[in-house]
C-alpha cells in the first residue's frame, strides 16, 4: 500500500533478477544515456515477497533473469488496430492562453493566479498537462481496454467504454500532482542544480473524477489469488530518452493498492474525459505520484510475478549526494502551499487586500496554514474556508494591508499527522518532491 515500501521491495527483486519488464542491460544503457547512476546489480539472489491481502493470498512464482526482455520496447504491448491513436498537430490539444498557463514543450503548468475564485475543483480549461510525448486522439467508439496476464484465471477480458459505464460507478475528488512539482525552486531558492521540467507549483490539480473501481474490473476479468502486480500501459507514442526507445509509458503498482482505491476514470468535473487528460480512460492512483495515474490506458497487465519499468528505475527515484547509489525509493507526495497569485504581483499600498491560497498533503487533510508577509519575521494563522470534498486540499485566506515597498510572502502548512513544510527541501539531482516553504516576492505601490 505504501509507495516507498513497494518501490524498495521491487528494486531488490530487480537486483536479484526476479522481475520482468525491464532488463539489467536496458538499465545500464539508459543510465549511460541520461547520465544518472545505474542501479546496483549484484548476482541474482532471492526475490523479495510483498505481503498480500487475504483476497489474493498465495505464492507468486518468481521469474528468472533469462525471462528479462532484451529491450524496453520489446516488452511493451503494441497498439491494436482498434486502439491505434491519431495525434494532434501540437503536443497539447486544448488552448493554452498565457494568462492561464506557462508552457514547457509537451507540458503546461497552471498559473496560480488563474485559480483565484475558481472553487475547489480546478476547471478543465486550466488543469495542468503533463505529457511525455503528444496527446493522442483516440476514438472512444472503437477503443477497448485489454486486461490480461498471468495473474488472471483464463485469458483475460476486453472492455469497451460502454461496458465500463455499465458497471457500478464511483465519483471521487482526487489530486494529480507531478513528482517534479516545485522543481524550479531547488535552483531559484536553494541555488542547487537539478534536471527536468522547471515547474513552479502549478503541476497539480484536483478534479471530480467519475469512473469504475479497478478492483471491479479485475474481478470481472478473473483475478487469480496469485496476482502480485498490476501495470497499466498508455496508448501515447513510445518515449525515447537518450536515444533509447523505452516503449509506451507504463508503471506497475501492487495488487493490494489496485484492490483498495484505484479508479478507472472516464469523466472529469462531470464532463467526458478530455484528450489531454487521458480520454477515453485514465488510471487514478490516490496518494501516489502522478506518473502512477497513467493516461490513455489501453492495456492493464495483471502479473503473477514482479514487474518493473523505466518509470520506477531511473526516472522516479531520488539520486544525489546523501542517497544510495541505486537511488532512494519514493514515498508519498509531500506537503505544499501556494498563493493564488503570480510572483511579482503588485498591490495598492495602504489598501486592505485579501490573500488567498491552497495547501495540500498526500498524508491527509490540512490542519493549519500560517502566512508571513514579512519574509518570515512573523506569522499569522490563515482562515480556512470552503468545503473540502475528500480532504484533498484546503483553501485559505488572510487579510493584509501592505505598506509601500517590496515584500516577500510565505505560506506553510501542517497536516493532521503533524507534517509541516520545512525551510529547506532535501536536494536530489532529478528535482523531485520539493516541499519547502516558497518565497513569493510582491510589490505594493
Amino acid at each position: 500500500m505504501n509507495e516507498g515500501d513497494y518501490d524498495d521491495s521491487r528494486l531488490r527483486d530487480f537486483q536479484a533478477g526476479h522481475t520482468r519488464g525491464f532488463s539489467r542491460r536496458d538499465l545500464l544503457m539508459l543510465s549511460a544515456a541520461i547520465g544518472v547512476g545505474a542501479t546496483a546489480l549484484p548476482e541474482p539472489a532471492t526475490a523479495t515477497a510483498l505481503p498480500e491481502p487475504a483476497s489474493t493470498a498465495g505464492n507468486a512464482p518468481a521469474s528468472t533473469a533469462a525471462n528479462a526482455p532484451t529491450s524496453p520496447a520489446a516488452n511493451a504491448p503494441a497498439n491494436t488496430a482498434a486502439n491505434a491513436p491519431a495525434f494532434a498537430a501540437g503536443p497539447i490539444v486544448k488552448p493554452l492562453p498565457p494568462e492561464l498557463f506557462t508552457v514547457f514543450g509537451t507540458n503546461a503548468e497552471t498559473r496560480w493566479s488563474a485559480l483565484k475564485d475558481q472553487g475547489y475543483y480546478v476547471p478543465i480549461d486550466r488543469f495542468f498537462v503533463r505529457n511525455h510525448t503528444s496527446t493522442p486522439i483516440i476514438d472512444p467508439a472503437t477503443w477497448s481496454l485489454e486486461v490480461s496476464g498471468s495473474g488472471l484465471r483464463g485469458e483475460g477480458a476486453q472492455f469497451s467504454l460502454r461496458d465500463l459505464k455499465r458497471l457500478p460507478s464511483e465519483t471521487r475528488a482526487v489530486a494529480v500532482e507531478c513528482a517534479g512539482n516545485g522543481r524550479s525552486y531547488y535552483t531559484r531558492q536553494q541555488g542547487q542544480t537539478v534536471s527536468g521540467t522547471a515547474w513552479g507549483l502549478g503541476a497539480v490539480g484536483v478534479a471530480r473524477w467519475r469512473g469504475v473501481r479497478l478492483s471491479t474490473v479485475l474481478r470481472r476479468a478473473g483475478l487469480s489469488r496469485h496476482a502480485v502486480d498490476v501495470q497499466p500501459t498508455g496508448l501515447d507514442a513510445n518515449f525515447v530518452s537518450g536515444g533509447v526507445d523505452l516503449g509506451p509509458v507504463r508503471r506497475p503498482f501492487p495488487i493490494r493498492k489496485a484492490l483498495d482505491d484505484v479508479l478507472l476514470a472516464y469523466e472529469m468535473n462531470d464532463e467526458p474525459l478530455p484528450p489531454d487528460h487521458g480520454a477515453p480512460l485514465r488510471v487514478l492512483v490516490p496518494g501516489w505520484i502522478g506518473i502512477a495515474s497513467i493516461k490513455w490506458v489501453g492495456r492493464i497487465e495483471v502479473s503473477a510475478e514482479p514487474l518493473f519499468s523505466p518509470w520506477n528505475t531511473q526516472f522516479y527515484r531520488l539520486f544525489g549526494e546523501g542517497y544510495p547509489v541505486d537511488g532512494l525509493p519514493f514515498d508519498r507526495q509531500v506537503i505544499k502551499s501556494a498563493f493564488e497569485l503570480d510572483p511579482g504581483a503588485t498591490f495598492p499600498a495602504g489598501v486592505r487586500t485579501r490573500l488567498t491560497g491552497r495547501s495540500w498533503s498526500a498524508n491527509g487533510p490540512i490542519r493549519k496554514v500560517e502566512v508571513s508577509t514579512d519574509s518570515g519575521a512573523s506569522w499569522r494563522r490563515a482562515r480556512p474556508y470552503g468545503a473540502t470534498p475528500g480532504g484533498v486540499w484546503q483553501r485559505w485566506e488572510l487579510d493584509w494591508t501592505p505598506a509601500a515597498g517590496e515584500h516577500v510572502l510565505l505560506a506553510r502548512a501542517t497536516d493532521v499527522h503533524g507534517g509541516t513544510q520545512p525551510d529547506t527541501a532535501r536536494h536530489n539531482t532529478l528535482g523531485y518532491l520539493f516541499d519547502a516553504v516558497v518565497k513569493v516576492p510582491v510589490t505594493a505601490r
